[in-house]
């Protein structure tokens, strides 16, 4: 069970709290009346911030969570003769208690993968039956940037998949709900390993790294969803007050804050993973590009800690875990953390 006191833990960046600068940016637009439903300078400001970011042909869409993102997006692009194909650990299969499913009405086909990202020559047992009406349609590959994993695609991944997507009359979606460690790991803006590299959809968040709430499904390409206003409307995602997700984005991607919290995070899973691997019988399983870190403990090792600082099991039969830092980890955090660990472990081995 999560421990009830205020400590700043390793279970998830959505625990963390709102970054200042969004606060701060919520409270500018609290001001006086202005129209609802997006028809607002502040919804109009953030959607020129996408298309800046991402290309002039940028759609921008906001909703409140990620799994609206995805499925809504989905939704746009797909119909319900169609599959989606994706990674086992993907969050549109794991974590989105069958919504992308039960939304769109298409199958979603899975392959198991070692370190969270799809590979071409993975997907070729899904890819059968076009034009054949006894079989679902193929008509999406969704990867996840940074994946459930914490990897990272390179934008060589990114095209070889786009590409092998096209080729089968397919779109590439990417759930980017950790975009902005996987820009910051790459060194490249976003632009670079979505719109150039062959991406069709794109659900952005930012909530995971500082903002309090909202995302944003981008159609990268012209005339991908006409009807997505209705889409989201029926989705129950149209916010009348919209200008309280817009306005965050503003804040977000001025002088940087996203990139600024994302160096954060990343930065501290790095000293996490360089912190724990001295600790004996912890092992690092993946190589941590952005702000997780998973590892193997000794049996009982992880029930322990958890009294003080709650994380969340990955895989129950090897015993390894998942550790997520985020834009207010600091050191003083991981140092009280990794010293119990320590501690732990050397009463248990």
């Amino acid at each position: 069970m999560e421990s009830t006191n205020n400590r700043r833990g390793f279970a998830s960046d959505n625990n963390a709290g709102v970054h200042p600068e969004i606060l701060k940016e919520i409270i500018s637009a609290n001001q006086g009346h202005v129209v609802g439903y997006g028809d607002d300078v502040y919804t109009r400001q953030a959607a020129q911030l996408f298309r800046e970011h991402l290309g002039e042909d940028t759609a921008a869409w906001f909703v409140f969570t990620g799994t609206a993102a995805n499925t809504l997006g989905l939704a746009g692009v797909t119909r319900s003769w169609n599959s989606v194909i994706t990674a086992h650990t993907a969050h549109i299969q794991q974590d989105e208690c069958g919504a992308p499913e039960k939304f769109t009405g298409c199958k979603v086909l899975t392959v198991d993968t070692p370190d969270g990202k799809l590979k071409p020559e993975l997907l070729s047992k899904h890819l059968h039956g076009f034009g054949f009406e006894h079989h679902s349609q193929p008509g999406v590959i969704s990867i996840t940037q940074t994946s459930e994993m914490g990897t990272v695609y390179t934008v060589d991944e990114i095209k070889e998949l786009a590409d092998f997507a096209h080729e089968k009359g397919m779109l590439l979606h990417m759930d980017g709900a950790r975009i902005a460690n996987a820009a910051v790991y790459l060194g490249l803006p976003f632009r670079k390993f979505t719109t150039d590299a062959g991406v069709d959809l794109l659900s952005f968040g930012g909530t995971k790294n500082g903002m309090m709430y909202g995302e944003a499904v981008c159609f990268l390409k012209p005339g991908l969803s006409p009807y997505f206003k209705y889409i989201r409307k029926q989705g129950m995602h149209l916010a009348s007050k919209m200008r309280y997700i817009s306005a965050q984005y503003i804040a977000y991607f001025r002088d940087d804050l996203w990139k600024r919290n994302a160096s954060h995070a990343n930065a501290m899973a790095g000293i996490l993973a360089e912190k724990m691997s001295d600790v004996p019988g912890i092992r690092i399983t993946q190589k941590v590009q952005s702000n997780g870190v998973f590892a193997v403990f000794p049996r009982g090792v992880a029930e322990e800690v958890m009294k003080s600082y709650f994380f969340y099991s990955w895989d129950e039969m090897t015993s390894e875990y998942r550790l997520m830092t985020s834009w207010d980890t600091s050191r003083e955090d991981i140092d009280d953390f990794v010293r119990l660990l320590a501690e732990v472990t050397g009463k248990r081995i």
